[in-house]
């Protein structure tokens, strides 16, 4: 056994501590692998509709040709996608890959001044765009000409009549279509028109070459874009799906995909990884619609769901979620944020699986660490670190820590960007000499190797001297019946320095003060207790439902 790998002693059967890399040359050949293996099986459905493997390769085959025939893109030139989850997504992204270009993954809540830094940054020579948030890139693209657009609407690829209606209902009944006019832009049912007429020539792409411009939120700042290389993805497929393919059954899951796929949790987790185990990937497009998600998912039979602890939480608290068919669930994995004891515990209560914390960032692709797949109860850890990756802490000075200890955590492995495009300054912040990513989270491995994040660097509140970790608050308040969500943050004070305020929103509006803050004396310690409590209606989230601690601690949130 590798001395500095104890984790390995703990992996689940027939997981291996290396990968095999030398397997496939890119994302594409995985996909045309799935394709051979699984061709009439379905790959996705939305709204009623489901797209065969092959359905999905032949469209993909098509966007592709029509970016390297009709608009006459390079290799390595970038492509924006500005969509929520629908049949588009996963067709224009393969089409992009297999055209040897690069995805540039925009979320569609961007305000004209996100996205414009995000084109103008990654220099994307075309957006694609559904209706919905066409007006917002009007405003942007008139100030870049050099920027094409192609245009969709979220019925298009289901189908006469009901993508019609779909269409129709949304623009003029929900009102949710704002009007737009981009001149020039294509529809993208055309543009795969035109595709068809093109030849796809033999495009070599190899592990090295970039597959996503990955933007991360921006927790620093300016958003940056992480440059994933095909390696990093497939290497993350691999680690992903060796991990869970012991108790999936190739071409026969079904996987609730309700996180966006423009995030790269749902991207790798979901899209790609189910393309690997030939999995059928069910989109939701809005998730915050928590009664719409309830019903479209009742009868559905899915085997497989990830979400954030806000999402879990969400579908926990949602009337006819205990009425949902759990017969063959079997993966619940849940990362993004910490997963809360109180949420882990009801959903294995309601729906008799276990909810298994996973660990990672834009920045690896995103996978870390994953708990075994075999848990029988939340565990509080994010895991084991996955095959062909190294997982280690230091303290401020670059040192080793031994188990036990809280430091950084710090990644090495396959999966590691290349690093911040056009960014070397920031890159080298952020991965040292040895090549250690250096991630920002606080946290500790026990002796067998599993890891606990106790909290980000920048989130940890300074009382007295003492460290305080927001997460651990949080978990105890949320253990409270009467509490929906609960966020803490550290504000000034003049005795200790920093005292805890919190943030909840009530489950129950009996709720007071003075009852968190009687609960808080039993099962915390004098300084990690709340001097503040204040009740909120909501608490503001990132797009894929993360609690944003840094806008509540911005000063006109906090006073």
């Amino acid at each position: 056994m590798h001395p500095d790998r104890p984790w390995l002693a703990h992996y689940p059967a027939g997981v291996p501590a290396e990968i095999d890399l030398s397997r496939y040359s890119s994302i594409p050949d995985v996909f045309a692998e799935a394709v051979r293996d699984y061709g009439p099986k379905p790959a996705f459905s939305h709204m009623g509709r489901i797209l065969s493997y092959d359905e999905v390769d032949r469209l993909s085959r098509d966007f592709a040709a029509y970016l390297l025939g009709e608009l006459k893109f390079k290799q390595g030139d970038r492509v924006a996608i500005m969509m929520p989850n629908c049949l588009q997504y996963p067709v224009a992204l393969l089409g992009v890959l297999r055209a040897g270009l690069v995805v540039v993954n925009t979320n569609p809540m961007y305000t004209a001044r996100e996205l414009k830094h995000q084109l103008s940054d990654s220099g994307a020579s075309v957006l694609l765009v559904l209706d919905n948030f066409g007006h917002v890139a009007q405003e942007v693209l008139a100030q870049m000409p050099g920027v094409r657009a192609i245009t969709t609407g979220l019925g298009d690829m289901l189908g006469f009549p009901k993508g019609a209606l779909v269409n129709f209902v949304l623009r003029h009944v929900k009102k949710m279509v704002p009007d737009y006019d981009i001149p020039g832009a294509v529809r993208f049912r055309d543009a795969l028109t035109l595709g068809r007429m093109h030849a796809l020539p033999e495009v070599r792409i190899t592990l090295e070459d970039l597959a996503f411009l990955q933007y991360t939120g921006g927790t620093t700042g300016v958003s940056k874009g992480a440059m994933l290389t095909h390696r990093n993805l497939v290497a993350n497929m691999l680690q992903a799906s060796t991990w869970v393919g012991g108790n999936c059954k190739p071409g026969e899951e079904l996987i609730v995909t309700a996180l966006p796929l423009y995030h790269i949790f749902a991207l790798t987790a979901n899209c790609l990884g189910f393309i690997k185990l030939g999995g059928r990937n069910h989109l939701i497009t809005n998730p915050r619609d928590m009664p719409g998600f309830v019903k479209d998912i009742r009868d559905l039979k899915f085997t497989a769901i990830t979400g954030v602890n806000t999402l879990f939480n969400g579908l926990l608290n949602t009337p006819g979620f205990d009425k949902v068919d759990f017969s063959r669930l079997h993966l619940t994995l849940g990362g993004g944020m910490a997963v809360q004891r109180a949420v882990a515990e009801r959903w294995k209560q309601v729906t008799g699986c276990p909810l298994v914390e996973a660990y990672g960032l834009t920045e690896t692709s995103p996978a870390v660490c994953i708990n075994p797949m075999d848990l029988r109860d939340y565990n509080g850890s994010i895991g084991l670190p996955i095959s062909s990756t190294d997982v280690c802490i230091k303290d401020d000075a670059g040192n080793l820590l031994p188990p036990g200890e809280v430091g950084e955590l710090c990644v090495k492995g396959p999966q590691v960007m290349k690093g911040y495009w056009q960014r070397p300054d920031e890159t080298a912040k952020v991965i040292d000499a040895d090549g250690w990513l250096h991630t920002g989270d606080m946290a500790r491995m026990d002796a067998q190797g599993y890891f606990y994040i106790v909290d980000r660097k920048k989130d940890m509140i300074l009382v007295s001297g003492f460290n305080v970790y927001p997460n651990e608050v949080e978990d105890v308040i949320a253990m409270m019946p009467g509490v929906l969500e609960v966020a803490a943050i550290g504000v000034p004070d003049e005795k200790s320095g920093e005292a805890v305020k919190v943030f909840i929103v009530k489950k129950d509006p009996a709720l007071t003060a003075e009852a968190v803050k009687a609960y808080c004396r039993e099962n915390l310690t004098g300084y990690k207790q709340p001097k503040y409590v204040e009740f909120r209606s909501e608490l503001p989230k990132s797009n894929v439902g993360k609690i944003l601690r840094k806008e509540l601690r911005s000063p006109t949130a906090a006073s």
